[in-house]
């Protein structure tokens, strides 16, 4: 009889993985929200996951790899907001100012930890997805449809520009040069003026 034991079915290992990956990426959250990216040592991380150091190094060759995570599972929260409930504003430049104040909100509960994925992004050598990502959820919601793909060049600009507008202004609200409702009004001013002609 053979003494081997049975492989998981791919679909298990596949579960197992993802759960693995999503204990990682909350240890690494829960992490920077209390001490920022210093706090997200890998073998700190690792030991608050449950998982060991090179398994960890598995999924995330390194710190960046992890900082982007933990920025995307932000990111999908407001997707998920959004598809629960999506704004109702008239006009593009509303909707974006929604989406975009909603982020705002979401982030700002967690400062230390939107402090440490902004820095973090802002000084990747590394390319990441979040200004690619911010933009088509702008696109996709102010231009009601619009994706990557389909919006023009200057559309897909447009939406960039905003999100650099909104990142910086969420910097300044987090270094205490700003409140929420000054950080509103600007960005309302900054979204009439690029999203005028969607």
């Amino acid at each position: 009889m053979d003494s081997h034991p049975i492989s998981p079915a791919p679909g298990v290992r596949t579960r197992n993985q993802h759960q693995r990956r999503k204990r990682i990426v909350q240890a690494a959250a829960a992490l920077a929200s209390r001490g920022g990216v210093e706090a997200m040592q890998m073998r700190t991380v690792a030991e608050r996951a449950g998982v060991a150091l090179g398994t960890l190094y598995r999924y995330f060759p390194s710190k960046m790899d992890l900082v982007v995570a933990v920025v995307s599972e932000e990111i999908d929260t407001l997707e998920g907001s959004i598809g629960r409930r999506p704004p109702n504003a008239p006009t593009a430049a509303g909707r974006a100012v929604d989406i975009l104040m909603r982020a705002t909100r979401g982030l700002m509960r967690e400062p230390e930890l939107a402090d440490a994925l902004i820095r973090s992004l802002i000084m990747a050598e590394v390319d990441t997805p979040f200004g690619d990502r911010m933009a088509g959820l702008l696109l996709r919601v102010a231009g009601e449809g619009l994706t990557l793909e389909s919006a023009t060049e200057e559309q897909y600009a447009l939406a960039g520009s905003l999100s650099g507008v909104w990142v910086q202004e969420l910097l300044e609200m987090l270094r205490g040069r700003r409140t929420y409702d000054q950080v509103q009004r600007r960005i309302e001013i900054a979204a009439d003026r690029l999203f005028a002609d969607f």
